[in-house]
């Protein structure tokens, strides 16, 4: 007679018990790996946004004219302190701002880029510090003559906000040059 053998309880405790722990170890990686796109997927989000308003900002510069550091057009040029602000007249002769303001975000006011008091930036996007350096507006035909093209060079520092509470800073430096000629 042939004597018919299966596992043991001892080994099948075992066996259920290392099962349960690599489930344990990768559902823990799984989740870590949900939350870490979360983060990922919130900072690029915030960063899209940006892209869009540097966009925006930048190709309404480069058709435009009559660049100028401040609120006011004709105000000198600013290459080396910068300024807050930037003005200057688009394609359509109407006369632009861009500037720094505050905007409401969720449980606080948060700081966002607006071009003539509209925002273009999200309230996930803090901006801390904008800065607009211009050069080159002098004409070449009126004393004091400069014979640079005007160009604008913008820096932005902000931070982009996402989860709970949870940030990521950055810096960015972009420049536009008037398409037109001005020397």
């Amino acid at each position: 007679m042939k004597k018919l053998r299966g596992y043991t309880l001892i080994e099948l405790i075992i066996a259920t018990g290392l099962f349960a722990l690599i489930m344990l170890l990768a559902s823990g990686a799984y989740l870590m790996m949900i939350g870490l796109q979360r983060q990922a997927q919130g900072i690029a989000t915030g960063i899209d946004n940006l892209s869009f308003a540097i966009e925006t900002m930048t190709r309404d510069i480069r058709t435009g004219s009559a660049y100028s550091c401040g609120l006011v057009l004709d105000q000198p040029d600013c290459p080396d302190v910068g300024g807050g602000s930037f003005t200057f007249k688009n394609s359509d002769g109407e006369t632009v701002t861009y500037r720094r303001d505050t905007q409401p975000a969720p449980n606080e006011t948060i700081q966002g880029i607006t071009k003539d008091g509209a925002m273009l930036t999200d309230p996930s996007v803090d901006i801390t510090s904008l800065t607009f350096y211009v050069a080159g507006t002098k004409n070449a035909q009126n004393p004091p003559d400069d014979f640079i093209q005007p160009y604008v060079t913008i820096t932005i520092s902000g931070k982009v906000l996402y989860g709970h509470g949870k940030s990521e800073t950055f810096h960015i430096e972009t420049g536009a040059t008037m398409r037109g000629t001005d020397l």
